[in-house]
């Protein structure tokens, strides 16, 4: 007997996993990653996460069905920032359902605990999860609620043993951390929101993007770093924050903009939208220059589509301010 287990390294479902896999039924602990994780995917940070609860690990990549057929017509709308929690969860369901037969596994398990987020683990909320995911025969089990929710397919056939199961809900995270404490786990993601589309920042990078030009995948990693600017006639500027920030910016490459390079000084990386108009390039510049490690009182060449253009920083970093995209 096998099941998939919806995983994100937390400890919510490594908790599920080791409940299941205690049952002595084998675990795939499956990372589907939509591409707004507040991280960067760390395989080897959540393949060992996944082990130490005793499943394999496997990524499924899915962040062009999820721009596709979720993010902007969830039925179930939107939570406080640009996050469909309800579809996104019946997403993952769904496709990780069609995914059993893959992995020769017979149902799914998750570690959603009841009444733990306010939007998606209601327990109406589960209820139109499972009916987004198309589970008409109740192959979702949720280990750590499971007594306090209806009869599954697997406690039904008696694959799984519901006595062994829990009743947890709510945000006390008392009893995970002392099964934690009795099962050894020292490595798992600490509570907390795990979602880019929750955070207002984002979310209003989103809605700025939406509203200026098509929405890609490629500007899915781009929002994730750099200041973003939106100039008076619609161009869009991003300008690098930290050594860090710079280096995730520059390895992008966006197809859509263009770099600006620096005249021999040092300074963040800044990319331009290729359609910018003149008054928006030249702005751009000298909010870059400003940025950059520059003298306030020089007049710096610099070039940008093939003209050149002689200009000095602003003042202070101040003149940013009505531009930016919070």
């Amino acid at each position: 007997m096998k099941a998939l287990a919806l995983f994100s390294g937390g400890l919510d479902s490594m908790l599920a996993i080791r409940l299941i896999k205690d049952q002595n039924i084998e675990v795939v602990a499956l990372y589907i990653d939509v591409g707004f994780g507040a991280k960067e995917v760390d395989r080897a940070l959540l393949e060992s996460r996944a082990n130490e609860a005793g499943a394999s690990f496997e990524v499924v990549e899915l962040k062009k069905e999820y721009l596709d057929s979720v993010l902007f017509n969830p039925k179930y709308g939107y939570g406080k920032g640009f996050n469909p929690c309800i579809d996104c969860h019946g997403f993952m369901f769904r496709m990780a359902k069609e995914l059993l037969p893959k992995y020769g596994a017979s149902f799914l398990i998750t570690g959603e605990v009841v009444g733990q987020r306010p939007m998606s683990q209601r327990a109406i909320a589960l209820k139109q999860v499972s009916k987004l995911a198309n589970d008409e025969d109740g192959l979702i089990l949720r280990p750590l609620s499971a007594k306090l929710l209806e009869l599954t397919l697997p406690e039904k056939l008696g694959w799984v043993d519901r006595e062994k199961l829990l009743d947890i809900s709510g945000r006390n995270r008392k009893v995970q951390l002392k099964l934690a404490k009795e099962f050894g786990f020292k490595d798992y993601e600490s509570p907390s929101g795990g979602c880019l589309l929750t955070l207002s920042s984002f979310s209003n990078r989103m809605k700025d993007s939406l509203k200026h030009e098509k929405f890609t995948l490629e500007d899915i990693e781009l929002l994730k770093f750099g200041r973003h600017l939106r100039l008076p006639n619609g161009a869009k500027l991003i300008i690098g924050k930290n050594e860090e920030d710079n280096a995730s910016l520059r390895a992008l490459n966006p197809s859509k903009y263009m770099i600006i390079e620096l005249p021999n000084i040092i300074g963040p990386v800044a990319y331009l939208h290729h359609l910018s108009t003149k008054e928006d390039t030249i702005l751009a510049l000298r909010l870059v220059l400003t940025y950059a490690k520059s003298q306030k009182d020089k007049e710096y060449e610099m070039s940008f589509k093939d003209e050149m253009f002689y200009l000095k920083p602003f003042e202070s970093k101040d003149a940013a301010k009505p531009y930016f995209v919070n």
